[in-house]
């Protein structure tokens, strides 16, 4: 028996109805096993640890979902096909998915798997390691309730410079279309090997985005009373004056599935509507 997952949006009708479409189509060559907080007809809810070995697990939601499935993802090394339902995210399909589609890919192995490079932090307090974790998008050192926070930055067991801001973020290419965007860092296409630093509203003269190599350890130590840490918006610690972040490229790979070789140039595209009209190519 094949294995599958489904990570749904509850509060996406459209998701609950195409979750439940997935599980009556397949259930005949399919174990079926979903993690979601809503109960789906014919499919086993499981945790992280009771899920057997899964093929692919068929995400159905934005981007916010897929952030979530990549927990799962990162723990097992399982695929994740994001089906996009009508908002166009860069972490799923460019075009709306019919679940015909993805029933077709899913029986044939016909998807087309797309590996991420991810992040890995470690925070050290008084010469102790109190916390560890990854990120596929970013890692960002913010302020929590004061107006700023004291950050010192050091690459590679250098110092870089120390800022007065809002906060820091540490992204891979598949963050910089997210958080980091927003702050005024590049877009970097999926495929460069490369990390962005960036420092948010910071009150210097040098504050501009970083692009440095995916070899180089990133140190940002906290010189405010408190600030927080962040990995993609989902895990989460409360910093301290004197701790240290220390982030690194991660030895794992997330695996982004999709239906169709589609190019990051598209992505962006429909992503951000670029006025592209009157293009003479194919």
């Amino acid at each position: 028996m094949r294995n599958l997952l489904i990570v749904c949006n509850p509060g996406r009708v459209d998701a609950v109805v195409a979750a439940v479409e997935l599980q009556q189509n397949l259930a005949s060559t399919f174990g079926i096993y979903t993690i979601s907080d809503v109960n789906i007809p014919g499919v086993i809810r499981s945790s992280i640890e009771e899920l057997p070995e899964i093929e692919v697990a068929v995400v159905l939601g934005g981007d916010g979902t897929m952030l979530r499935a990549a927990e799962v993802a990162h723990a097992r090394d399982i695929s994740l096909l994001g089906v996009n339902l009508g908002h166009v995210g860069f972490l799923s399909e460019v075009e709306r998915s019919k679940i015909s589609d993805v029933i077709n890919a899913v029986v044939n192995k016909s998807y087309v798997i797309d590996p991420r490079i991810t992040l890995s932090y470690t925070v050290e307090r008084e010469g102790k390691t109190v916390a560890t974790g990854w990120a596929l998008n970013e890692v960002t050192v913010e302020r929590e309730k004061a107006t700023m926070v004291e950050l010192f930055l050091e690459i590679d067991n250098r110092p870089i410079s120390r800022w007065g801001c809002d906060g820091l973020i540490c992204s891979t290419p598949t963050g910089s279309t997210a958080y980091a965007f927003s702050a005024g860092g590049p877009v970097l296409w999926p495929a460069v090997d490369a990390l962005v630093v960036l420092p948010i509203s910071a009150h210097a003269l040098f504050s501009r985005p970083l692009v440095i190599s995916p070899r180089s350890v990133i140190a940002v130590g906290i010189e405010s009373t408190e600030a927080f840490l962040s990995a993609d918006a989902i895990r989460k610690f409360p910093l301290v004056s004197g701790d240290r972040v220390t982030v690194t490229k991660d030895s794992r790979i997330i695996q982004l599935a999709h239906l169709h070789n589609t190019l990051f140039s598209d992505r962006l595209v429909a992503k951000f509507k670029l006025p592209v009209e009157g293009w003479r190519g194919e």
